[in-house]
């Protein structure tokens, strides 16, 4: 696979800022860092952003829970390793990228069953987080970043 061009961030490099800036923002919310990164790693396996991915990959000092949650992403619904809360938000990030595929996005039943576990803080971290990853990864599909490529 070859990049249709180089990345866009390299030819305006504003955007990665305040692209930066609204993941740090939502980094702040009080949401775990494990179910940011799951959540990460959901939407682009939806996106099929090979380079978002490929970035969330496990290293050597990850621990065995979160290897299996890691793995197991893609079938969180029937995989044993999630918390309740990391269920939900990953509930989220499917809904709000699959956005095209429903009337109502987030439903009244999902928002109710968030705010068990969310607090309206970290809710707006989860929203802008899931909003922030679709971003990139839309970029990285439209370009064909390729994976294991460094983005700027």
């Amino acid at each position: 696979m070859q990049a249709r061009m180089q990345s866009p961030t390299t030819l305006l490099p504003d955007a990665l800022k305040h692209g930066q800036g609204l993941a740090q923002v939502a980094f702040q919310s009080g949401v775990d860092q494990e179910t940011m990164s799951l959540v990460h790693l959901r939407a682009s396996q939806i996106n099929g952003c090979s380079w978002c991915v490929d970035a969330d990959r496990p290293d050597a000092s990850t621990d065995e829970t979160t290897m299996q949650r890691k793995w197991s992403v893609s079938a969180w619904r029937e995989a044993p390793y999630y918390t309740d809360a990391q269920r939900i938000a990953l509930e989220l990030a499917e809904a709000m990228t699959r956005q095209a595929d429903k009337g109502d996005v987030v439903s009244d039943e999902l928002w109710t069953e968030l705010t068990k576990y969310y607090d309206e803080k970290q809710l707006a971290g989860l929203v802008f987080w899931i909003a922030t990853v679709n971003f990139y990864n839309r970029i990285n599909a439209a370009v064909r970043t390729v994976a294991g490529t460094k983005w700027n």
